[in-house]
Order: structure tokens, then sequence, then C-alpha cells
């Protein structure tokens, strides 16, 4: 089912266009920011901003399906399963392309200018490779969106 919502929400985001490109004027989320860790057990740096990158450290060779100026997305399968990667060339089209998949709910791995959707366990293991916070985001019916991991 989480697969679904995922899928909706990437869905529903892709066909709002006006809503990503237009309606972010926040400034920029300095909280977010990736910061050094000594902890052992800690994610990586964030990867960057880069569906290549991003493929390759975590195995696979995505499969480009949108490009727009306000976002760029892969699909990876591979035998651990099946992710979107979505990256963003600036913060507040990925703060928009956020709140749009909030409507629907389900858990993303978010970095700096970039997402990833998938099964939580498996973002779990992707998050060793590529860095990045685990954020659960609120259905319309649920209670508000938890703060990101870290």
């Amino acid at each position: 089912m989480t697969t679904a919502r995922t899928h909706r929400a990437h869905t529903a985001a892709l066909l709002l266009p006006a809503l990503i490109v237009g309606c972010s004027t926040a400034p920029a989320d300095t909280q977010g920011a990736t910061r050094p860790s000594t902890r052992a057990d800690s994610p990586p740096a964030a990867a960057p901003a880069d569906i290549e990158k991003i493929a390759s450290l975590t195995g696979c060779d995505a499969d480009i399906r949108m490009e727009a100026d306000e976002l760029r997305e892969g699909v990876c399968t591979t035998a651990q399963g099946s992710w979107i990667v979505t990256t963003f060339p600036a913060e507040k089209f990925q703060r928009s392309w956020l709140d749009a998949a909030s409507m629907y709910g389900g858990t993303y791995l978010v970095g700096p200018r970039w997402t990833i959707g998938a099964e939580p366990e498996l973002l779990k293991r992707l998050r060793a490779k590529v860095g990045g916070d685990l954020r659960q985001l609120r259905g319309m019916n649920s209670p508000a969106a938890s703060s990101p991991s870290g």
C-alpha cells in the first residue's frame, strides 16, 4: 500500500507544475543542512543533487523518466527493490514538491535538493549509502509530519 501511496504522491507532484513552480516564497531552509558527525552508525554526508551520482552510490542505473525545469526524476530497480530519485535545481522546488507530496503521506529519504521515494525499510538501507534524512509525511487525514531524522 505504501508503494501505491508513494507513486500517487510522485504522480500528483508531477501533475501540479503550478504548485511546484509558483507556490514557494519561503526563505531557504538552513536547518536541514548536513553536518559532520562522529557517530560510527551515522549515515554518510548527503549525496549531491545528481541522479546519476545517487544511482551509482545505490548500485543502479537510473532510468530517467522526467526532465523539467523544476525537477528531474529517475527510477532505479535492483534486486533490493525499486525507488524513485527526484532532484531539484533549487531548494524552493524541493520544498514545493514535498508540500504537494505531503497530502498523500509516505516516507521519503530527503537530502539537499533531492528525495528518494521507496518502501521505508529500503529507504533505511539506501540512507546508509547516500545520507539524508528519513521524513514521514502526513497524509490528508493524518497527524502532523514528523521531524527529520538525523
